[in-house]
Protein backbone atom coordinates (compact mmCIF):
# COMPACT_ATOMS: atom_id res chain seq x y z
CA UNK A 1 0.00 0.00 0.00
CA UNK A 2 1.14 3.57 -0.56
CA UNK A 3 2.51 5.46 2.42
CA UNK A 4 -0.16 8.19 2.04
CA UNK A 5 -3.37 8.77 0.10
CA UNK A 6 -3.03 11.39 -2.61
CA UNK A 7 -5.77 14.03 -2.70
CA UNK A 8 -5.19 16.56 -5.48
CA UNK A 9 -4.73 20.06 -4.12
CA UNK A 10 -4.53 18.81 -0.54
CA UNK A 11 -1.58 16.44 -0.27
CA UNK A 12 1.83 16.09 -1.80
CA UNK A 13 2.35 14.12 -5.00
CA UNK A 14 1.20 10.50 -4.99
CA UNK A 15 3.45 7.72 -3.74
CA UNK A 16 4.36 6.52 -7.23
CA UNK A 17 7.02 4.16 -5.88
CA UNK A 18 4.26 2.02 -4.37
CA UNK A 19 2.19 2.02 -7.57
CA UNK A 20 4.91 1.28 -10.14
CA UNK A 21 5.47 -2.40 -9.21
CA UNK A 22 1.72 -3.05 -9.38
CA UNK A 23 1.36 -1.35 -12.77
CA UNK A 24 4.33 -3.37 -14.02
CA UNK A 25 2.31 -6.56 -13.50
CA UNK A 26 -0.32 -5.47 -16.03
CA UNK A 27 0.30 -7.00 -19.47
CA UNK A 28 0.26 -4.91 -22.61
CA UNK A 29 -3.03 -6.64 -23.55
CA UNK A 30 -5.22 -9.21 -21.85
CA UNK A 31 -6.25 -12.01 -24.21
CA UNK A 32 -10.02 -12.44 -24.36
CA UNK A 33 -10.83 -11.20 -20.85
CA UNK A 34 -9.42 -9.74 -17.65
CA UNK A 35 -8.84 -12.55 -15.14
CA UNK A 36 -10.82 -11.98 -11.95
CA UNK A 37 -7.82 -13.01 -9.88
CA UNK A 38 -5.24 -10.80 -11.60
CA UNK A 39 -3.02 -9.27 -8.87
CA UNK A 40 -3.14 -5.70 -10.23
CA UNK A 41 -6.93 -5.80 -10.46
CA UNK A 42 -7.24 -7.13 -6.91
CA UNK A 43 -4.76 -4.56 -5.64
CA UNK A 44 -6.66 -1.73 -7.31
CA UNK A 45 -9.93 -2.80 -5.68
CA UNK A 46 -8.20 -3.10 -2.31
CA UNK A 47 -6.72 0.39 -2.70
CA UNK A 48 -10.20 1.84 -3.12
CA UNK A 49 -11.54 0.05 -0.07
CA UNK A 50 -8.57 1.26 2.01
CA UNK A 51 -9.28 4.91 1.09
CA UNK A 52 -6.62 5.27 -1.62
CA UNK A 53 -9.07 6.47 -4.26
CA UNK A 54 -6.65 8.32 -6.54
CA UNK A 55 -4.27 5.38 -6.42
CA UNK A 56 -7.10 2.94 -7.18
CA UNK A 57 -7.91 4.95 -10.28
CA UNK A 58 -4.28 4.78 -11.42
CA UNK A 59 -4.08 0.99 -11.09
CA UNK A 60 -7.54 0.22 -12.50
CA UNK A 61 -6.87 2.54 -15.43
CA UNK A 62 -3.77 0.52 -16.30
CA UNK A 63 -5.85 -2.67 -16.20
CA UNK A 64 -8.63 -0.99 -18.22
CA UNK A 65 -6.16 0.06 -20.94
CA UNK A 66 -5.06 -3.57 -21.30
CA UNK A 67 -8.61 -4.97 -21.28
CA UNK A 68 -10.08 -6.21 -24.57
CA UNK A 69 -11.83 -3.45 -26.51
CA UNK A 70 -15.63 -3.55 -26.33
CA UNK A 71 -15.72 -6.29 -23.72
CA UNK A 72 -17.83 -6.37 -20.59
CA UNK A 73 -14.71 -6.41 -18.39
CA UNK A 74 -13.62 -3.10 -19.88
CA UNK A 75 -17.02 -1.52 -19.22
CA UNK A 76 -17.05 -2.83 -15.64
CA UNK A 77 -13.53 -1.50 -15.06
CA UNK A 78 -14.63 1.92 -16.28
CA UNK A 79 -17.54 1.83 -13.81
CA UNK A 80 -15.15 0.94 -10.98
CA UNK A 81 -12.83 3.77 -12.00
CA UNK A 82 -15.75 6.21 -11.94
CA UNK A 83 -16.72 4.99 -8.47
CA UNK A 84 -13.17 5.50 -7.19
CA UNK A 85 -13.25 8.99 -8.71
CA UNK A 86 -16.62 9.66 -7.06
CA UNK A 87 -15.20 8.48 -3.73
CA UNK A 88 -12.31 10.92 -4.18
CA UNK A 89 -14.61 13.81 -5.14
CA UNK A 90 -16.79 13.09 -2.13
CA UNK A 91 -13.71 13.15 0.11
CA UNK A 92 -12.83 16.52 -1.43
CA UNK A 93 -16.39 17.73 -0.59
CA UNK A 94 -17.36 18.03 -4.24
CA UNK A 95 -20.75 16.36 -3.95
CA UNK A 96 -22.07 17.41 -7.37
CA UNK A 97 -19.05 15.92 -9.13
CA UNK A 98 -19.37 12.74 -7.07
CA UNK A 99 -23.07 12.47 -7.97
CA UNK A 100 -22.29 12.88 -11.68
CA UNK A 101 -19.62 10.16 -11.53
CA UNK A 102 -21.97 7.85 -9.60
CA UNK A 103 -24.61 8.32 -12.30
CA UNK A 104 -22.06 7.50 -15.00
CA UNK A 105 -21.06 4.37 -13.09
CA UNK A 106 -24.68 3.24 -12.81
CA UNK A 107 -25.16 3.70 -16.56
CA UNK A 108 -22.04 1.62 -17.22
CA UNK A 109 -23.20 -1.11 -14.82
CA UNK A 110 -26.58 -1.14 -16.55
CA UNK A 111 -24.78 -1.58 -19.87
CA UNK A 112 -22.83 -4.54 -18.48
CA UNK A 113 -26.10 -6.16 -17.37
CA UNK A 114 -27.79 -5.50 -20.71
CA UNK A 115 -25.06 -7.36 -22.56
CA UNK A 116 -25.99 -10.67 -20.93
CA UNK A 117 -23.93 -13.31 -19.16
CA UNK A 118 -20.15 -13.26 -18.94
CA UNK A 119 -18.26 -14.68 -21.88
CA UNK A 120 -15.59 -16.37 -19.77
CA UNK A 121 -16.03 -18.09 -16.42
CA UNK A 122 -12.71 -16.70 -15.12
CA UNK A 123 -13.37 -13.11 -16.17
CA UNK A 124 -13.65 -10.12 -13.86
CA UNK A 125 -17.27 -9.55 -14.81
CA UNK A 126 -18.18 -13.20 -14.14
CA UNK A 127 -16.97 -12.83 -10.54
CA UNK A 128 -18.42 -9.39 -9.83
CA UNK A 129 -21.85 -8.57 -8.40
CA UNK A 130 -22.82 -5.92 -10.93
CA UNK A 131 -26.47 -5.88 -9.82
CA UNK A 132 -25.50 -5.48 -6.16
CA UNK A 133 -23.12 -2.61 -6.83
CA UNK A 134 -25.65 -0.80 -9.02
CA UNK A 135 -28.20 -1.13 -6.22
CA UNK A 136 -25.81 0.30 -3.64
CA UNK A 137 -25.04 3.24 -5.89
CA UNK A 138 -28.71 3.94 -6.49
CA UNK A 139 -29.38 3.97 -2.74
CA UNK A 140 -26.17 5.71 -1.62
CA UNK A 141 -27.57 9.21 -1.81
CA UNK A 142 -31.12 8.56 -0.75
CA UNK A 143 -32.31 10.46 -3.79
CA UNK A 144 -30.25 13.57 -2.97
CA UNK A 145 -27.44 14.17 -5.47
CA UNK A 146 -26.12 17.12 -3.45
CA UNK A 147 -25.75 15.28 -0.16
CA UNK A 148 -22.59 13.63 1.11
CA UNK A 149 -22.16 9.90 0.84
CA UNK A 150 -19.99 7.22 2.36
CA UNK A 151 -17.25 5.75 0.16
CA UNK A 152 -18.44 2.85 -1.95
CA UNK A 153 -16.34 -0.29 -1.48
CA UNK A 154 -15.53 -2.41 -4.52
CA UNK A 155 -13.72 -5.56 -3.35
CA UNK A 156 -16.81 -6.86 -1.55
CA UNK A 157 -18.52 -7.17 -4.94
CA UNK A 158 -15.64 -9.23 -6.37
CA UNK A 159 -15.38 -12.31 -4.13
CA UNK A 160 -12.54 -14.72 -4.83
Amino acid sequence: MPRWAHVPGETREADHSALAPVKARVPFRFEGFVPADHPALRHGLALNDAGFFWECHEILEAVWMAAPQGGRDRILLRACIQIANANLKSKMQRAAAAARLDAEAVALLDEVQARGPAEEAGSFVAHFDVVGLAGVLRQSRGGSPAGPRRPIELAIFAPT
